[in-house]
């Protein structure tokens, strides 16, 4: 094979899904022939994207890659999910990078899923780590681990969705194929998400502003006397209605 036909390879592997690395090297040195297999492989590494660690990918002392589905260290007998929800983790992986990317512009996220021992039932975590790093003085770090419950209850069927975190959410959703639970998980994620922003938001920056203002006043004494002394006439003329 020429040099010509070894950057066209490399080139099409560029544009194919990091996801499924390796199956796409093993399509591609079927398709080109076994001459080139070494320097394909080593030109393309299976993967080399972050990942998230926790217990949830954890067996004994290495940790699940959910992009290729490899231990680090190596594990000859680790635990893997069945062929179908692999499937499932590969989508919420690629659809939970473009959520992180439009959300936090940055940062790590991790989908990993697993079998239980009831029959239909299935169960996953979702990881969203971003950390400000950029060497300033104003340092931060958002991380969330949202852990779901599956339940499919027929063809047709309905969701059984929970995230427990600070707070729990339950839905019943419709589902047309395996492949809608993606977008189910990805809607309540996005839900509880906004939630905690805002409460974040709300409760704690809102709070301390209020102390703060209560502690030093932005007005002038004097423009805070006047302001009260006008919201005590309005109050005065709205009790003399009555």
């Amino acid at each position: 094979m020429s040099e010509e036909q070894f950057d066209l390879c490399l080139d099409l592997m560029r544009r194919l899904s990091p996801a499924n690395t390796t199956a796409n090297l093993a399509r591609l040195v079927k398709l080109v022939g076994p001459e080139l297999e070494d320097e394909l492989f080593s030109a393309c590494p299976v993967t080399n994207k972050d990942y998230l660690q926790c217990d949830y990918n954890r067996d004994e002392k290495s940790y699940r890659s959910p992009w290729s589905n490899e231990y680090d260290p190596p594990l000859a007998d680790g635990t893997h999910p069945s062929a179908r929800l692999r499937k499932l983790e590969v989508a919420a992986n690629d659809a939970f990078e473009v959520y992180r990317e439009l959300y936090y512009e940055g940062g790590i996220s991790s989908v990993y899923l697993w079998d239980t021992d009831e029959k239909d039932v299935f169960a996953g975590v979702v990881l969203i780590k971003k950390v400000n790093n950029d060497n300033t003085s104003d340092n931060g770090s958002w991380d969330s681990i949202h852990v779901i419950e599956v339940e499919e209850k027929g063809p047709i069927g309905e969701l059984n969705l929970s995230g427990n975190m600070t707070r729990q959410a339950v839905h019943d959703l419709p589902v047309e194929d395996a492949f809608a639970h993606v977008g189910n998980i990805g809607r309540i994620v996005e839900d509880m998400e906004l939630k905690m922003r805002n409460a974040l938001h709300e409760i704690y920056f809102g709070k301390t502003k209020d102390i703060a203002n209560d502690l030093r006043s932005v007005q002038s004494l004097a423009e805070a006397k006047k302001q009260a002394s006008i919201q005590a006439e309005l109050v005065g003329k709205l009790l003399n209605r009555k």
